[in-house]
């Protein structure tokens, strides 16, 4: 059974950083492609950034992009979302989703995510 487990939210300062773990483990499969997901009250959720394990592609929203950076080690089967110059509007439950498999993976963004973890608080205060 997949297991995915989030850590490393709580609260930072506009302007601040922060950086998300998602920890995967139980899958057969050595190819993924894992996603950081986002969902504040009243919003609905949002892709923040992905990437893939077979070629490194890598994916992150409008929104985000020039301040979060997905980074992934695959010895500690470990992706971070490393997030900088935060804003209040980056307030939202953090949520990482995987798929695993054979297929040779690219394009992360397009992908259905199969696998959920219990998601993380990020908040930003003003």
């Amino acid at each position: 059974e997949v297991r995915l487990v989030e850590s490393g939210g709580g609260l930072a300062q506009a302007g601040g950083s922060l950086r998300l773990s998602c920890t995967f483990s139980g899958s057969t499969f050595r190819n993924y492609a894992i996603a950081w997901f986002r969902q504040a009250p009243g919003r609905e959720r949002e892709r923040v950034s992905c990437i893939t394990s077979t070629d490194g592609g890598t994916y992150s929203a409008d929104s985000v992009k020039g301040r979060f950076t997905i980074t992934s080690d695959n010895a500690k089967n470990t992706v971070y979302l490393q997030m900088d110059n935060l804003k209040p509007d980056d307030t939202a439950v953090y949520y990482c989703a995987a798929i695993f498999g054979n297929y040779y993976y690219t394009n992360c963004h397009e992908y259905r995510y199969e696998d959920w973890g219990q998601g993380t608080q990020v908040t930003v205060s003003s």
